[in-house]
């Protein structure tokens, strides 16, 4: 017996995705819910599990072919059903000759109108076939792509005959026969490669070309002086490790500061529904990381019932399963506002683009020792420029600032944060 292996609902806005490797070959022994396929979809790289035990008997999509929801991905033959058309077998077979092992294992007849898959088609039209008259070892008789290639497999091409040797001039040995060399470039060519958009890659160029058409977008910049964070990190790290197993970053800190300016700006962490405005009670915080198919924003659940090591954690976690593309679907859906740290590139400066429906994004940039004046005197502080941009119809000029303001606030005096307990441990201890 066989089972179909379907692409996923993993979400209502996804429709199709493309199948990005196989993580099993057919023959291969599968146990149920072992990843079989990796599935790229316009918002992540999803696993798709084998719904029962048994091997992959084959293959329906090769690897970069795109494939709708509900489509069949691949065959699961299980040990139960080969058990069983092995005793249906039997039981049909005369009582005076045992039936024959090749005769047990027959498929059925094909039935007289049998669905084809687009590359069963394709493949039999390649080979001058005609699908519907072939057996089929699929379920109720179905023919698979491995039954058109059984029965005409590809014809090898022949390679083209070799030229003739140039004749030599006289008294010149022949040059030896070998393999041509490949064309050469024509005069002033440039060499191009032509990749496909992967359904990630395009569902980001759509929300950013989403936003800037949809939203009034405005960013505003100010400065930090992060002495004191840079001191009091290099003072608790290594305790910090001992006690949490993670270290101790600076996002942690702007977290909990853009919270702190979120909870005193709601406006900055709401967004626009039609002619409504939401303004979110909670702080879903998208953490914008580099994964291995992209930036990708998984999102940071309830940020200010988290203390520092909780934040740190999730991060790490997160920034890592990115690197593998394993982020859950869910995992990259809602969030409220979002930070985004380009200073990890070198990033000086730049004006972040909002994520939409959100009305706000934070940019963080790298951390440069500059001369600034302190107290009327010229000191070297490590300086760091944060941008935030924002949708101007719903955040207005004085929020946002003020937001800012915040924000630079928070991290140029992190003890503060420091001693601001979690939300959730809070109301533990009233």
């Amino acid at each position: 017996m066989r089972v179909q292996v379907k692409m996923p609902r993993v979400g209502e806005s996804i429709v199709s995705g493309v199948v990005s490797a196989w993580l099993r070959q057919p023959g291969d022994a599968v146990r149920r819910d072992d990843p079989i396929v990796s599935v790229e979809t316009d918002k992540a790289t999803v696993d798709v599990p084998s719904p029962a035990d048994g091997r992959l008997a084959s293959v329906a999509r090769d690897a970069g072919a795109e494939v709708a929801v509900d489509e069949v991905l691949a065959e699961i033959e299980t040990e139960a059903g080969e058990v069983a058309v092995a005793a249906e077998a039997r039981k049909d077979a005369p009582l005076a000759a045992p039936p024959r092992a090749e005769a047990a294992r027959a498929p059925p007849p094909a039935p007289p109108d049998r669905p084809l898959s687009p590359s069963v088609r394709r493949i039999a039209e390649e080979r001058g076939l005609d699908a519907a008259t072939l057996p089929g070892s699929g379920p109720g008789g179905r023919v698979l792509k491995e039954d058109v290639l059984a029965a005409a497999p590809r014809a090898p091409v022949e390679p083209p005959a070799p030229r003739p040797p140039a004749p030599q001039p006289s008294g010149q040995p022949a040059a030896a026969a070998g393999p041509m060399p490949p064309p050469a470039p024509a005069p002033g060519a440039r060499p191009e490669r032509v990749v496909p958009m992967s359904p990630l890659r395009r569902r980001v160029a759509e929300r950013l070309v989403q936003a800037q058409s949809t939203a009034a977008i405005l960013t505003t910049f100010n400065e930090a002086d992060l002495s004191r964070l840079v001191d009091l990190r290099a003072e608790v790290q290594e305790s910090f490790v001992r006690g949490h197993g993670v270290k101790l970053g600076f996002m942690s800190f702007f977290v909990k500061a853009a919270v702190q300016a979120l909870r005193d700006f709601p406006s900055v962490n709401a967004e626009i529904r039609g002619t409504d405005i939401i303004y979110h009670d909670y702080y879903d915080i998208g953490i914008a990381v580099g994964g291995g198919r992209g930036l990708v924003v998984p999102v940071l659940r309830d940020a200010d019932r988290l203390g520092f090591a909780g934040v740190e954690q999730a991060i790490a976690d997160f920034g890592a399963r990115a690197k593998d593309n394993r982020l859950r679907l869910d995992e990259l859906q809602g969030g409220t506002f979002t930070i985004s740290n380009g200073g990890v590139y070198g990033s000086m400066l730049s004006t972040p683009i909002l994520n939409p429906p959100q009305s706000g994004i934070l940019g963080m940039h790298n951390i440069v020792k500059r001369a600034v004046v302190v107290d009327d005197a010229i000191v070297v502080r490590p300086m760091m420029y944060l941008a935030l941009s924002y949708d101007h119809r719903l955040v207005d000029g004085r929020e946002a600032v003020g937001f800012l303001v915040r924000v630079k606030e928070g991290v140029e005096h992190p003890e503060r944060l420091l001693f601001e307990a979690p939300a959730s441990r809070m109301k533990d201890e009233e």
